[in-house]
């Protein structure tokens, strides 16, 4: 089981995956907006994460949303803490907090990602 959880980190783009995911649940499509990549990239990513225990997923009407596993948390408790230690404020997250407090969601990423994402990162060069 370790050795899934090393390998599932193993990866750029999983790990940043992860750094949102410490910061908020998120939806697949808010996920792969944020962070630039394809739907395919982003669920091969998430299932290789979930497949390692590491996140878990629940669905709300079409959408799809990820978080940290508290099984995870619990069982992996100083692999966790150390991650959380390791991440720091990057355009990512910067990038997510925008979202956030922004009056954007999924539908208007499902609509239109290119204008959200030219609107938040906009607001980020600002």
């Amino acid at each position: 089981m370790l050795v899934n959880i090393l390998k599932a980190v193993g990866d750029g783009n999983r790990l940043r995956i992860l750094h949102l995911l410490m910061e908020k649940e998120l939806c697949v499509c808010e996920l792969e907006s944020l962070l630039d990549i394809t739907q395919s990239n982003a669920s091969r990513h998430l299932n290789k994460l979930k497949s390692a225990g590491i996140i878990e997923s629940f669905k709300s009407a079409q959408w799809v949303y990820y978080r940290i596993s508290d099984t995870f948390i619990e069982e992996h408790k100083e692999l966790y803490d150390y991650l959380r230690s390791q991440f720091t404020m990057d355009k990512d997250i910067e990038l997510l907090h925008r979202y956030l407090s922004s009056e954007f969601d999924c539908t208007f990423l499902r609509d239109d990602k290119e204008k959200v994402l030219k609107v938040l990162t906009e607001q980020c060069v600002k």
